[in-house]
């Protein structure tokens, strides 16, 4: 009978510690979305390379724009969100903005740069969304500007 009691106390212990660690649900640790150091030109030249990935790459600012606003196929509403252009790196004697490039951050974000001229340096780390009509269409996490530009008078 003791043995009984001890066999069926062994099983309840047993059990009872074994059953609650399969029901605890194991903790993987979590993969930060690490950002992809490159260029404007590169994710220009390839962006289904860069499709659903977080990128960050040094810029000229150029200008806020309306540039590919409220375009279906890549939707951000011109209500929510407003579009930046960067320059391009490859012409260093002319400011020609990157249009291939579909720039957006939200506007309450874009409230916190209003100060920013064109020339500025920025860094900006952005998601690559789409590649709709090949070019790269991009929300941007985060804006930090590097160097502001010399004003000139």
């Amino acid at each position: 009978m003791k043995k009984n009691i001890f066999i069926i106390l062994a099983l309840i212990l047993f059990f009872g510690v074994y059953g609650v660690q399969a029901q605890t649900p194991v903790k993987t640790p979590t993969v930060q979305n690490k950002p992809i150091n490159t260029t404007s030109l590169n994710i220009v030249a390839s962006p289904s390379k860069y499709l659903n990935k977080t990128v960050k790459m040094q810029a000229t600012f150029d200008k806020f724009s309306a540039l590919g606003l409220d375009y279906s196929k890549a939707l951000r509403k011109s209500s929510d969100h407003i579009g930046i252009l960067i320059q391009r790196d490859d012409v260093v004697d002319h400011n020609i903005p990157l249009s291939e490039m579909k720039l957006f951050m939200k506007k309450e974000m874009a409230e916190k740069f209003i100060d920013l001229d064109t020339g500025d340096k920025v860094e900006i780390t952005a998601k690559v969304f789409s590649t709709a009509l090949n070019d790269p269409w991009l929300d941007i996490q985060k804006l930090t500007v590097i160097q502001k530009a010399k004003k000139t008078n």
